[in-house]
């Protein structure tokens, strides 16, 4: 079961990343696989982006917010789920 859990941010942090790179090249938006990880992404993403706007900044902090967000997650799970420590 726990390593269940380890895929299911392993796949969400690796779904980031492909949306991140996605967002320094041309691309499709409404290419099959590309929209699934639009999709995949956006609920991640869409409340740091409402808390902090790029258009203000100059440049997507969210996905950063989103990985930091996803460690947490991930700790407190594992240790209410699992027993593990949170450190």
């Amino acid at each position: 079961m726990i390593q269940l859990v380890e895929w299911i941010f392993q796949f969400a942090n690796i779904a980031l990343l492909v949306r991140v790179v996605l967002s320094w090249i041309p691309h499709n938006r409404f290419h099959p696989l590309i929209d699934l990880i639009y999709r995949l992404t956006e609920p991640m993403l869409r409340p740091f982006q409402d808390i902090v706007p790029a258009y203000k900044l100059g440049i997507d902090l969210s996905p950063l917010f989103a990985f930091f967000a996803l460690s947490i997650i991930k700790r407190i799970v594992m240790a209410l789920f699992f027993g593990l420590p949170l450190i």
